[in-house]
């Protein structure tokens, strides 16, 4: 690490004890309760911070926190909660771990293949040891990165991650802090990069105690879409993002994790001189800048600024989840069109765009977002943009959680799943698609009875925007998230990967992932050098330069016209390799051929659609 980080609230563990910290507004007294030791009341070391050290204590040892005359809580920061977000904290030693991972240096942007995955029903058994044993697979598949859904300690048994309570503690139902240590640990021996989504736009509703030691975390001026807003702007705002600020740096320095995914940035409200993203960016980049660090945003505004530069005036962002391929690739091939999805007409001009720039809108107005959407991505790294066909968002905020493999032929998926990992931008898959999993992922929760069927009506209620859900009787069908049923048919059937259907999409998946590797991970891409344009209303052509000279070329046709011809690819003479055509079945093959007069490539396919990647090692002239 460059500099020395010293978190400003928590646990501080050396040899002789403890310094325990903790920001309390408004607070008279603060005790501290150690099991089977009096109570010691904490000094008043600046306005609104009360610290005590407690000689002797150690790891493993069990406490609370008292504020005046309430009840004992849970410390705010936290390192485990090992009965659950409402019971004693425990003592952690971030320091005692046996790392081997001293020379990693992470991955770098271009190199980005990323695995989106939740814990909870990755494996049959949801731990972080059990995920640990399925890395080398990922490996095997080309992944570089592994992106965590959130892990902070949430209420209940079963959660998505985003309710999340106690910040800094990993969720005691994963397993022991050291168990996700070892997870990352392993995950570096194997040259994989480790990405936590973070969660900083709102609280869970149910156990978050800093809530009640900081009152000021929630802003007097802003809501949020799940309820008060956070406070980064107004009076006492300057706790709330150290606290924000020491929680990033907390996962990447204590866990040596690669960097974040930033939940809802477009949330963040904050008119703060520097934007509280700004700030992380600044203090990840003085205390962890040895290494590649991933900053990756989640925001729906196509805003350029939060990829510029610190020194350009920008938020410092590496990435940003770039859902406009999502969304064009959808409405193509299985319609939709409802609630945002109206702004889109699944256009192969549309997807090209996406394909091409990251981005469909660019300032074009949007009537899901009643005004203009978006800026120009000119000067946005072409990897910045982080572009799937499935993540939990997508496939999880659907009613019965179906995934797009589940709605289309295993054609056309195969087709979008070349063009999605021969595309320029970063590839995010979800879990379990590499080999169209038959899993869906459902929304669920393990609440209080009260809060959960508060929850269960909610879920309900977000779908009456839909046509399909129109009738009272349709929502009821929806699955309930409190149900135990829910979550476990959400976990992932890893049997399921020999029988041949799914066997076969995941050998073309691995097939599609090597030439990725053998041609566009060696350097960052040129945007001026990328060419992706529509082949007709069902067809997409994308050309860009190959790692290893000349030109990658990758033709997807949606529709299965039995022969297409595209013009002006190449010439006699030229040499032409196949790297990968996807195949519906084994027997099916696609057939090449160059028309000599006007230096067409002729594509037989049959009647499926299908997508094929070229190889031209010759470079045209103008190039």
């Amino acid at each position: 690490m460059r500099g020395r980080w010293t978190p400003a609230f928590g646990p501080r563990l050396d040899e002789s004890g403890v310094r325990l910290r903790v920001c309390a507004p408004g607070a008279t007294t603060v005790r501290v309760h150690f099991d089977g030791v009096p109570s010691v009341e904490m000094a008043r070391v600046a306005p609104d911070v009360f610290e005590t050290r407690m000689v002797g204590a150690r790891p493993g040892d069990r406490y609370r926190l008292q504020r005046d005359d309430n009840e004992p809580w849970p410390d705010p920061c936290s390192r485990w909660q090992p009965d659950g977000v409402h019971g004693p904290s425990m003592l952690i030693d971030p320091d005692a771990f046996a790392w081997t991972d001293a020379n990693w240096r992470g991955v770098a942007r271009h190199r980005l293949v990323i695995y989106e995955l939740h814990v909870g029903t990755f494996t049959p058994e949801g731990t972080f040891a059990a995920a640990a044993e399925r890395l080398a697979d990922l490996v095997d598949l080309g992944i570089t990165a592994v992106e965590l859904m959130p892990v902070a300690a949430f209420p209940g048994a079963r959660n998505w991650g985003y309710d999340g309570a106690a910040l800094f503690a990993p969720s005691e139902r994963y397993g022991h802090p050291d168990d996700l240590r070892t997870l990352i640990d392993r995950a570096h021996a194997l040259g994989l990069a480790v990405l936590l989504d973070v969660v900083y736009n709102h609280l869970g509703p149910d156990g978050a105690y800093v809530a009640a030691w900081m009152p000021t975390i929630f802003s007097d001026r802003r809501a949020s879409p799940w309820g008060r807003g956070i406070n980064l702007d107004g009076p006492g705002c300057a706790h709330v993002r150290r606290l924000i600020c020491d929680n990033a740096l907390h996962w990447l320095i204590e866990y040596h994790l690669d960097g974040l995914r930033i939940d809802a940035t477009h949330a963040l409200a904050d008119d703060s001189p520097e934007h509280i993203l700004a700030q992380m960016a600044r203090e990840l980049a003085a205390h962890v800048g040895h290494r590649h660090v991933h900053l990756i945003a989640e925001d729906d505004r196509n805003l350029d600024t939060l990829l510029h530069p610190l020194e350009q005036g920008g938020y410092g962002m590496t990435g940003v989840w770039a859902d406009d391929f999502h969304h064009a690739v959808r409405r193509h091939l299985a319609g939709d069109h409802e609630a945002w999805f109206a702004d889109f007409r699944g256009s192969t001009d549309e997807i090209a765009a996406a394909a091409r720039d990251g981005w469909v809108f660019t300032g074009q107005h949007a009537s899901h977002y009643d005004g203009p959407r978006g800026t120009s991505p000119a000067g946005v790294p072409v990897e910045a943009s982080v572009i799937c066909l499935q993540n939990h968002d997508q496939v999880g905020n659907r009613a019965h959680g179906d995934r797009l493999h589940h709605q289309v032929g295993e054609a056309a998926w195969l087709a979008a799943t070349t063009l999605l990992l021969m595309a320029p931008e970063t590839p995010l898959l979800f879990m379990g698609q590499e080999w169209a999993a038959s899993s869906p992922f459902l929304f669920f929760t393990d609440h209080e009875a009260r809060l959960g069927e508060l929850v269960v009506e909610g879920r309900r209620r977000e779908f009456v925007r839909f046509s399909t859900f129109n009738d009272p009787e349709a929502r009821q069908r929806i699955p309930s998230p409190q149900a135990e049923w829910t979550w476990r048919s959400s976990v992932l059937d890893w049997e399921e990967r020999t029988e041949p259907r799914h066997a076969h999409v995941l050998a073309e998946t691995r097939a599609l992932l090597a030439v990725r590797r053998a041609h566009l991970s060696a350097q960052p891409r040129e945007r001026s050098r990328i060419r992706c344009e529509p082949a007709g209303p069902h067809g997409v052509w994308l050309e860009q330069p190959s790692d290893r000279g000349g030109r990658l070329l990758t033709f997807i046709d949606f529709s299965g016209t039995a022969v297409r011809t595209i013009a002006g690819v190449t010439r006699p003479g030229m040499p032409l390799q196949v790297l990968h055509a996807t195949t519906p079945r084994p027997d099916r093959r696609v057939v090449l051929g160059v028309h000599a007069a006007d230096t067409s490539l002729v594509i037989e396919a049959g009647r499926e659609p299908f997508g094929i990647v070229l190889h031209l090692p010759e470079a045209r002239d103008e190039d």
